[in-house]
């Protein structure tokens, strides 16, 4: 079936010498893969291409040795060495009719070059934007000549791997054509700096050079970041970046415009919504005639269609959104609608590359699991024989089980003892700004009501000899974790004394019933010693609903791991905003009378502050008592029809909600007779590709 509704979305647009199938594109983003795990990178990118993203790209690739990402998985075509496993991506795109695009990149002085000991370049002598001890050299006029050479060498590289489009990239500050363009990062006082014009000499040769070196047969894309979010101290859409764009409005055959720096361009659900960026790129398409794609983390089809329509792009570009769901094109162009995996915006995607690691995500939890395990986010092998699976918890391990294992054709009961579907993604949603992350329980539960095979029951508590009456063979006990409340985490390894008697609110009754659950009017303190999202959000729940409010870390800073999902300076500027009282570097040291007393993380140094009700976000404990009742009556098992019981989820071990998604996915996809394949290991050495066949 094809949805005519959306029928413009599934034009084919020319750029330059090749046309795209659809207007559906997948723009660079990393995936935690790149050079060092090809395979994986290929099978991720071709599953898109599947998925009927008319085009997709790489994430960006280094051009030279001089711009060495190391720690991060990147991609590289440093060589001739490099063009076979970029050659596997290629490859996995157009078995799907897609076109493939790389983003070449010099990082500049974004980038200390721990792995080649290069001396970084920059415009000028300034350190390198990383926190390495590191300085850039100014380049020399030689230096910009050998840089040129090496665009071209790598689009010829790139050509040669079987790429359509080539970007010239000036984005996120991450670029040293970017740097070139930015006036704080180029005051030279040469024809390359100063004036506008001349800090736009360089980008300008590059497009041309690239055009004159590959023009013939692949499209030439620039990507440019047209606003920093810094006002007068950077680039900004109706000043410079305007006037970039109308310099250079024909010589590139497409436009992918976007904000820098990373943490604007892919800023959270919690603190934008979609299309976002409309108001920063839309006017994009005023001045140049050639296609133009954006980005702003579309998921509905009626935004999509409104975007093309309303001549804001002629794309849609997508990162988060087709990593959470890789097939959104062809739901879209088949009306299944509902079967849409829409992205939440956590993030969690983005952690992945900044925490070096393959790619994960919260929704969909094949991704980056395309090659390792041979996961994919459509197919899942039916079952060779009749399965009865009972899952015990309505979670998000819980739900996914029971999705996958549906899905697989297994007679499923899921069981939640609450009123409600969810678990802690239905609490955790409630709280400021994380909206979208119902969407983890809402589209489980559309999928999981459209089988026959699937039976949900809420409001059913069930104990171990309920269980045991019941002759399923398969339980999974998804039953989830609950908050600690007596201080014991990461700072303090033994449960707090002094916590007993006092007024302490665990994140748990929080959660679960409100601010209604503070019984003094007095101040709140929030002990956060899980560093990510958590402590945070209840702060903010907290002054909101009129509390004065102060969030304790050890940490330097508010939820330090956010840094990662590029969120910690956003909650940390809208906490202090809203009035809460951060207190870094201290741990709990004792409490009476209305005083907290504060040790210092390096000198032991006590402080107190006023506190009336503490909220400790410390550590979690698996509620896994119905697991230990099944398993203290595993002799009986046998008697009950009971072949398998498993812990899943949080119930297993507290973790991400990715992590809970994970497992439960895995539950399933495990389930069944026969030894289970071990996940592959990439060891790849590009030496046993021969690349003679690339040489012309």
């Amino acid at each position: 079936m094809y949805e005519t509704n959306y029928s413009q979305l599934f034009d084919p647009v020319r750029i330059g010498p090749v046309t795209a199938p659809n207007r559906f594109y997948q723009v660079p983003h990393c995936t935690g893969l790149g050079y060092r795990y090809p395979r994986s990178e290929a099978r991720l990118r071709g599953i898109k291409a599947e998925g009927g993203w008319g085009l997709v790209s790489t994430q960006e690739t280094e051009i030279h040795e001089s711009s060495d990402l190391t720690p991060y998985n990147e991609g590289r075509l440093w060589s001739e060495e490099d063009i076979p496993a970029l050659r596997l991506v290629t490859d996995a795109v157009h078995e799907h009719g897609s076109l493939a695009a790389i983003q070449l990149v010099h990082n500049g002085l974004h980038t200390a070059n721990n792995y080649t000991r290069v001396t970084p370049l920059a415009p000028m002598h300034v350190p390198v934007d990383t926190q390495d001890p590191v300085q850039a050299r100014a380049m020399s006029k030689q230096d910009i000549a050998a840089f040129r050479h090496w665009h071209v060498q790598a689009a010829k590289r790139a050509k040669r791997a079987g790429f359509d489009i080539i970007y010239a990239y000036a984005g996120h500050g991450m670029s040293l054509l970017h740097h070139f363009l930015l006036a704080r990062h180029n005051q030279r006082a040469d024809e390359y700096g100063g004036s506008l014009e001349n800090r736009l000499r360089l980008f300008r040769e590059v497009i041309t050079d690239t055009r004159d070196a590959v023009g013939d047969s692949c499209g030439v894309a620039v990507r440019l970041a047209v606003d920093e979010l810094l006002g007068q101290d950077g680039m900004q859409n109706d000043a410079e970046a305007r006037d970039v764009i109308e310099a250079l409005a024909e010589l590139p055959d497409l436009w992918d415009v976007n904000l820098s720096d990373w943490s604007n361009d892919s800023q959270s659900a919690r603190f934008s919504e979609e299309g976002f960026q409309e108001t920063y790129t839309g006017f994009v398409k005023s001045v140049t005639s050639k296609p133009v794609v954006g980005v702003g983390r579309y998921t509905s089809p009626d935004a999509m269609l409104r975007v093309i329509r309303n001549g804001l792009f002629d794309f849609i570009g997508a990162a988060r959104p087709s990593i959470a769901d890789p097939f959104l094109p062809k739901k879209i162009q088949s009306g299944r609608f509902h079967d849409i995996r829409e992205c939440i915006g956590c993030n969690i995607c983005v952690a992945s590359d900044n925490t070096c690691s393959p790619i994960r995500c919260t929704q969909n939890p094949t991704m980056g699991e395309e090659w390792r395990r041979d996961w994919h986010p459509e197919i899942i092998p039916a079952l060779s024989q009749r399965t009865q699976c009972l899952i015990i918890g309505g979670g998000p391990a819980g739900l996914e089980a029971a999705r996958a294992l549906g899905q697989r054709g297994a007679e499923v009961i899921l069981a939640e003892a609450r009123t409600h579907w969810g678990g802690r993604v239905t609490f955790e949603s409630q709280l400021p700004g994380l909206a979208t992350w119902a969407r983890v329980r809402d589209w489980r539960l559309g999928q999981l009501q459209q089988m026959p095979n699937v039976q949900l029951y809420l409001d059913s508590a069930l104990s171990a000899s309920d269980v045991m009456t019941y002759d399923i063979e398969h339980i999974a006990v998804a039953t989830g974790a609950r908050w600690r409340d007596d201080g014991l985490g990461r700072s303090h390894r033994y449960p707090l004394a002094f916590l007993n008697d006092q007024n302490v609110v665990s994140p748990q009754l929080l959660l679960a019933n409100g601010v209604d659950v503070i019984n003094d009017n007095g101040p709140v303190v929030i002990f956060d010693d899980e560093l990510y999202y958590l402590g945070g959000t209840l702060a903010e729940q907290c002054v909101q609903a009129g509390y004065d409010t102060t969030l304790v870390t050890p940490a330097a800073v508010v939820s330090p791991w956010a840094d990662n999902t590029l969120e910690q300076s956003r909650i940390q500027t809208s906490l202090l905003a809203q009035g809460v009282s951060i207190v870094p570097l201290h741990t709990l040291a004792d409490w009476r009378d209305g005083e907290l007393y504060l040790s210092c993380v390096y000198t032991a140094k006590k402080i107190y502050i006023e506190c009336k009700t503490l909220i400790p976000v410390t550590a979690r404990i698996p509620d896994d008592r119905l697991w230990q009742a099944l398993v203290n009556q595993q002799d009986h098992w046998c008697d009950a029809g009971i072949k398998t019981v498993e812990r899943i989820g949080d119930c297993y071990v507290p973790s991400l909600i990715a992590s809970a998604c994970q497992s439960g996915h895995q539950y399933a996809r495990n389930l069944g007779p026969g030894d289970k394949p071990a996940a592959k290991r990439e060891d790849f050495n590009p030496i046993k590709f021969s690349t003679t066949s690339f040489d012309s």
